[in-house]
């Protein structure tokens, strides 16, 4: 019985609730487990085959569990499913050495995938950013199919701020599209002092999923420093997030980086 309902908690990860709920009400149906292929069309032309066997197999094994029982375990997965996600998930993300004993998944990897996942809106916080070729295809692609995207950078130094490098102007020609956006001056603090810079660094696609790193937009970051992160999917973090970087937009605390003349 553990396999079946290992494999039922698959099953409420792997399908959409409404595929859950068709699915469960075929299977209560049935007269018992030796009429499982009747079900099957019901799992839906895209669904993992393999699993559905396996699912089927495990039945067999547990020919205790009643057509009934286990519809009442698929809908009770598949609503622990939704919940989870409503709650969220976290994933650790790395670039560096590996340790060998702790799974985790790579910055450029999980970058890519954020921006590859907006469909509506990116913003994304960086100190500096160049040189990252796979970046800046994604976020031309972005642009392409219709993401507003923003960018929060560090003003150069010709510009009052601490970075050499002019990633605005770069910013600018990889996606012209893009709305650059800087600490204002007058927020950062007074000119006879020490002033704050743009230190965080994080991308938030459509206020679903968040991923903040130590990581910036360089390929030194993607590919040689140690960096760390975390990739927060569902839950109200990535939806506050985003919503604290418009405030600052609003309230004028980022103001527009201006193209050269």
């Amino acid at each position: 019985m553990d396999e079946l309902l290992a494999v039922v908690a698959e099953l409420g990860l792997e399908l959409h609730p409404d595929r859950v709920r068709v699915v469960a009400s075929k299977i209560e149906g049935l007269g018992s487990v030796e009429q499982f292929t009747l079900a099957r069309p019901a799992f839906g032309p895209n669904a993992d085959k393999a699993l559905i066997t396996k699912f089927g197999q495990a039945w067999h094994g547990a020919d205790s569990m009643s057509p009934r029982d286990v519809a009442t375990a698929l809908r009770g997965a598949s609503a622990t499913a939704v919940e989870q996600q409503r709650r969220g998930s976290v994933e650790l993300t790395w670039t560096g050495p590996s340790s060998g004993q702790v799974p985790v998944r790579h910055t450029e990897q999980v970058l890519l995938e954020v921006i590859n996942a907006a469909q509506r809106r990116l913003f994304i916080v960086s100190f500096v950013a160049y040189q990252v070729q796979s970046i800046g295809k994604a976020l031309t692609e972005a642009a392409e199919r219709g993401v507003q995207i923003d960018v929060l950078l560090e003003s150069s130094t010709a510009h009052g701020g601490k970075v050499d490098h002019d990633s605005a102007e770069a910013m600018r020609k990889l996606v012209p599209s893009a709305r650059l956006f800087a600490w204002s001056a007058h927020e950062k603090g007074a000119a006879d002092q020490y002033p704050g810079v743009v230190h965080a660094k994080c991308a938030v696609a459509d206020g679903r999923v968040a991923f903040i790193t130590s990581a910036n937009l360089t390929s030194a970051a993607m590919e040689r420093n140690m960096e760390l992160g975390v990739l927060v999917t569902g839950g109200n973090i990535p939806e506050e997030l985003h919503d604290h970087l418009e405030a600052l937009i609003v309230t004028k605390v980022l103001e527009p980086i201006r193209p050269a003349i």
